[in-house]
């Protein structure tokens, strides 16, 4: 994060403050947004975008091969045709290591991580990554661009250079779920740049629901474009810069969300990125500033059972993260 961006940031957080004490949840454009049942169950199922544009199966069925070494990794999951790849021990792997099509990798136990370079999940389909740890990345522990149906489940991510998971270039029909975030800045970024919506709009359709966000600084997600993006049933603790941003003229309902100890939860624009819209309904405060919405939103096209906000901080910490699967 530069430093003006971080100048720019304080002095859109001061200006907001009047907004954040009189916000309130905005209208929704249509009648067909599902609304938030009394009580439901959580479920590490795959749920949301990644369900859509024709669902994502990774490697299917195929028969599973286990690598120990990271140049067993990268053989396997540059490998044509369909790979479940089971992740064995830590991993070490250098630069963005390109992941091709209908792909499932995914950690065995809790130790499985992938360490010193990152996932390019780019121009492919069908990929879903879960139960890894990533440390200690380069560049970015796992970026999407002109990509469709990928799902990134059950990781825990900690001590990178650049984002977590950063999601741009026309890709769409993700879900980013049940993962852990801590001892890190920059989490999930959602479209990479402000002159980029040529590309981006009608696209960047991203889910994120039970994720931990813990004592992560910003970008939970950071949204340029994307409309409709559904955040829900996350937990936000103590969140040093910012929980959501809806920015460039995207809509994203934030809604079934724990925010504990952090001041400043969603808000439209960020640094030098005008406004998107944001509708907030049904979130739980402790210690946590009010939030900035705005606007409509368009319908979402799936169905999904959102866990009572209350009841999210247990939820979560309870299932997010790897080892849990």
């Amino acid at each position: 994060m530069s430093s003006t961006e971080s100048t720019t940031r304080r002095t859109r957080r001061l200006s907001r403050l009047p907004l954040l004490a009189a916000a309130t949840a905005a209208t929704l454009v249509g009648s067909s947004l599902v609304a938030m049942p009394s009580a439901s169950a959580a479920s590490f199922n795959m749920q949301g975008w990644a369900t859509q544009c024709g669902g994502t199966t990774g490697g299917g069925s195929a028969s599973p091969v286990t690598v120990t070494s990271g140049s067993q990794l990268v053989s396997e999951m540059q490998a044509s045709g369909a790979r479940v790849i089971r992740v064995s021990g830590s991993l070490s792997i250098s630069g963005m290591q390109k992941v091709a099509a209908n792909k499932t990798i995914i950690g065995v136990g809790s130790g499985a991580a992938i360490t010193g370079g990152g996932l390019n999940v780019a121009s492919v389909s069908n990929v879903i990554i879960r139960n890894i740890n990533f440390r200690n990345w380069s560049d970015d522990a796992i970026n999407v661009q002109y990509s469709t149906r990928v799902w990134i489940d059950h990781n825990s991510f900690t001590n990178g250079n650049d984002g977590a998971v950063d999601i741009k270039r026309a890709s769409d029909c993700a879900t980013v779920s049940w993962n852990r975030v801590y001892g890190h800045d920059k989490s999930f970024l959602l479209g990479h740049s402000d002159d980029n919506s040529g590309e981006d709009s009608g696209k960047l359709r991203v889910t994120y629901h039970h994720n931990w966000f813990d004592g992560s600084e910003q970008r939970h997600p950071r949204v340029r474009f994307g409309n409709p993006v559904h955040v829900f049933n996350n937990y936000y603790n103590n969140v040093g810069g910012y929980g959501v941003a809806s920015t460039e003229g995207a809509g994203v309902l934030v809604e079934g969300n724990y925010f504990e100890n952090t001041e400043d939860p969603y808000h439209l624009g960020e640094a030098s990125s005008g406004p998107g819209t944001l509708v907030a309904r049904n979130n739980h405060f402790v210690n946590s500033g009010s939030g900035q919405a705005g606007g409509s939103v368009r319908s979402l096209p799936y169905s999904v059972s959102v866990d009572p906000a209350a009841n999210v901080k247990s939820i979560v910490t309870g299932g997010a993260g790897t080892g849990r699967i």
